[in-house]
């Protein structure tokens, strides 16, 4: 099964879709409505949720990394790598559970369940994230104060680290989620078909 998995064609497919994944990563979006603008939305987890289910959840792990390692190349860290863990442990929570799912049965209404279920629990990973690493990092960096602020402006309940993340950061994911499931939806059935294409002249 393995070595089903390791062949020449499925590595040069995480390769193009990481690099494609890594590209899409350093064009962001702030969603001001509901987050402060230092939380910016990109699309990079659509090649990732592709290829994850053209080839598996193995292969979305595999996809994330690239994709990080892309962006590290180009752009370097200004987290010192926290962000980039953060954001691989939050694309897996997403990916792992769409996979599994889709895999067990390949239907597009499997496909919806897999993708519904990896939105919902990377918007819990995301928020578990936000409030444990990802905003205490952020403070060494900003005033904590001046973060909440920047929340309990667009949400006025907005009143701690928690609370942060609860109003600002889960719906943030859960509409990158909705995004990310649309679009994968539109694009899947034509690149999985050049996957497989591919597959078949390799």
């Amino acid at each position: 099964m393995k070595d089903k998995k390791l062949t020449t064609h499925n590595m040069a497919v995480i390769a193009i879709l990481g690099a494609i994944a890594g590209l899409l990563m350093l064009v962001e979006i702030p969603l001001t409505f509901v987050a402060p603008n230092f939380y910016k939305l990109d699309v990079s987890e659509v090649p990732v949720m592709i290829g994850t289910f053209a080839l598996g959840s193995w292969a979305g792990i595999l996809i994330e990394l690239v994709k990080l390692l892309v962006k590290f190349v180009i752009k370097g860290s200004s987290t010192g790598g926290v962000g980039e863990l953060a954001n691989f442990l939050i694309g897996c929570a997403m990916v792992i559970p769409a996979g599994i799912i889709y895999q067990l049965k390949k239907t597009k209404k499997r496909a919806m369940i897999g993708m519904g279920a990896g939105t919902v629990t990377m918007a819990a990973a995301g928020l578990v994230m936000n409030a444990l690493v990802l905003l205490p990092f952020y403070a060494k960096l900003m005033p904590l104060e001046q973060i909440i602020a920047a929340g309990a402006k667009i949400f006025p309940q907005v009143d701690s680290v928690w609370s942060f993340a609860l109003w600002c950061v889960a719906p943030f994911n859960l509409i990158k989620g909705v995004i990310i499931f649309v679009l994968t939806m539109l694009l899947y059935k034509r690149v999985s078909r050049l996957i497989k294409e591919a597959g078949r002249k390799a």
